[in-house]
C-alpha cells in the first residue's frame, strides 16, 4: 500500500508541476499601423478651388460625416487618404477633377481602457506610442489584490483577440516583449 500511495503522490506532484510551466509567449505585432479615423475625431476636409465644399467637421458617434452634395460618408475606420479617395469619387459627378485632402485636426477617438485591480480604472488618451507598462502606470499601478501575472489585453481590431501578459515577464532582466497599445485596447487586471 505504501508503493501505491507513493506512486499516487508522484503522479499528483508531476501533474501539479506540469501546470506551473509557463505558457509560450504570444507573438504580439508591435509594428506601426496607419492612423485610422475614429468617432469624435475632428477633420479638415479641403476641396481644392472650392471653398464652399471645404470644411472642418467632427466625425459623428455613428462614424459618419455629412458633406454637401454627397450626403453621408463613412469616415470611421478609414485612413485620411482612403477617406479623401472616397470623397473624390463622390464629388466626381459634381466637381470637375476634384482634389480632396483630409487632415485630422483633433484626435479624440484614440483611447485605451484599463479596468480591474488598478488604482484608477478608466479611459486614457492614447498619445503616441504607449506600452502596457506605461498604461498601468497611468492608471496608478496595481491594487493590493491584483494578479499582475494574469493581465489580458483585449484587442478589438480584426486580428487581435486576447493577449495574455505576465507582468513579471515584462520586468524581468530577460526582457519580455512589452505590448504597444492600439486605440480601443482594453487592459484587464484581475
Amino acid at each position: 500500500m505504501g508503493k501505491t500511495s507513493a506512486g499516487g503522490w508522484m503522479l499528483l506532484g508531476a501533474l501539479l508541476l506540469g501546470g506551473c510551466v509557463h505558457q509560450p509567449a504570444v507573438k504580439v505585432d508591435n509594428s506601426d499601423q496607419p492612423y485610422r479615423i475614429g468617432r469624435e475625431d475632428v477633420l479638415d476636409i479641403a476641396v481644392w478651388r472650392d471653398a464652399e465644399l471645404s470644411r472642418t467637421l467632427p466625425v459623428r458617434p455613428d462614424g459618419f460625416i455629412s458633406m454637401p452634395m454627397v450626403g453621408e460618408v463613412q469616415a470611421a475606420g478609414k485612413t485620411p487618404t482612403e477617406l479623401a479617395e472616397a470623397l473624390k469619387s463622390s464629388f466626381q459627378p459634381y466637381v470637375q477633377e476634384p482634389r480632396v485632402t483630409v487632415i485630422v485636426r483633433e484626435v479624440n477617438s484614440s483611447r485605451v481602457f484599463v479596468t480591474g485591480e488598478v488604482t484608477h480604472p478608466g479611459a486614457y488618451p492614447l498619445r503616441g506610442r504607449v506600452s502596457l507598462i506605461q498604461a498601468i502606470a497611468l492608471a496608478g499601478g496595481f491594487t493590493d489584490f491584483a494578479n499582475s501575472d494574469g493581465i489580458v489585453v483585449i484587442r478589438s481590431d480584426g486580428n487581435g483577440g486576447q493577449i495574455p501578459v505576465r507582468y513579471s515577464d515584462l520586468i524581468s532582466p530577460d526582457g519580455g516583449q512589452d505590448v504597444l497599445l492600439r486605440p480601443g485596447d482594453t487592459i484587464v487586471v484581475p
